[in-house]
């Protein structure tokens, strides 16, 4: 499905200059039909894939206990 630069910024949750920005750099692949740029939604199935990683890392790393302290039972 191919989609406009406000609908993919709408999509991905970013301003429509970061997604130009990406076009001008060809970071992502459009299509122009001479009024406007068309992009595939499909390209970021990893970006969202990508971020879900990133999310349950991060989860699983508050999730985890927190070390004893050796110095806790050190009493003068």
């Amino acid at each position: 499905m191919y989609l406009t630069i406000e609908q993919i910024a709408d999509y991905l949750d970013v301003p429509q200059a970061f997604i130009q920005n990406l076009i001008r750099d060809n970071r992502i692949r459009t299509i122009h039909d001479g009024k406007q740029y068309l992009i595939n939604k499909s390209q970021f199935n990893t970006h969202f894939e990508q971020i879900e990683k990133y999310r349950a890392m991060i989860q699983d790393y508050f999730n985890e206990p927190l070390p004893d302290d050796p110095d806790i039972k050190d009493e003068d």
